[in-house]
């Protein structure tokens, strides 16, 4: 355990895709958010998979359980499930981002993954689903029966969703990946891996949306570090 949750500490290749359903990631903003969200911390705690995104979770495993864990972002996980559904010719749905995004995603996907069947639906931009929108939804994802169902609908709201709604979708896994949707289809470019190597994937973005990220980077980051010197400090531990 990890900071109370369930953090995974194996390599992608480790994950049984036969057996998980849920996979889900944190990082050290996802993690504060969770101390005022108890639907966030139950959401995330009930994922099959719990991936460390962010270098600040890697740091955290290795100060307080004194354990060596690679960081695994949201895209990896995204590349792992594609590569293994080209290879099996599987399907995925792709539910989240605007009808021009998820276009641009089923574009590339055709060159880069041939064999897999790529679907999606673009929910309506509200802060709350109804309830017709929320079925609406789970029908779309149900008619297809994918084999993996992409969530992109940004953090805390599509892992809440998805753990609110689970036993009403009709996915072998279920993938909360937020921000990859708009990497993906070159809305947004992702950090080189010169910064991702160094720890930094965050710098760049930082500092192109700094108002935007500055809660995340100025105001999370340090509280959970803060945190965790804390406990190894005065050996309470959070694990």
């Amino acid at each position: 355990m990890l900071l109370n949750f369930n953090v995974f500490t194996k390599s992608l290749s480790d994950i049984d895709l036969n057996s998980v359903r849920i996979i889900n990631t944190i990082n050290p903003h996802s993690y504060c958010i969770t101390k005022k969200d108890k639907a966030f911390e139950t959401a995330l705690k009930n994922a099959d998979v719990l991936l460390p995104d962010g270098v600040g979770i890697v740091l955290a495993a290795k100060i307080l359980n004194k354990k060596r864990i690679q960081k695994i972002a949201g895209y990896d996980v995204f590349m792992h499930l594609m590569a293994h559904l080209n290879t099996t010719k599987g399907t995925c749905f792709f539910l989240g981002a605007s009808n021009e995004t998820l276009e641009k995603i089923k574009k590339k996907t055709t060159v880069e993954y041939p064999n897999v069947s790529v679907h999606a639906y673009s929910p309506p931009y509200k802060t709350q689903f109804s309830e017709a929108d929320s079925k609406q939804m789970y029908e779309q994802v149900n008619a297809v029966k994918p084999d993996v169902l992409f969530v992109g609908m940004t953090a805390p709201k599509q892992e809440k969703w998805v753990d609110t709604f689970k036993d009403h979708l009709d996915a072998n896994i279920i993938c909360s990946i937020g921000a990859v949707f708009d990497f993906y289809a070159g809305n947004v470019k992702r950090s080189s891996p010169f910064w991702i190597s160094l720890g930094l994937e965050w710098l760049p973005r930082f500092l192109k949306e700094p108002r935007r990220l500055a809660e995340r980077n100025l105001i999370s980051t340090p509280k959970f570090l803060l945190e965790i010197f804390s406990h190894k400090l005065f050996h309470r531990g959070i694990l």
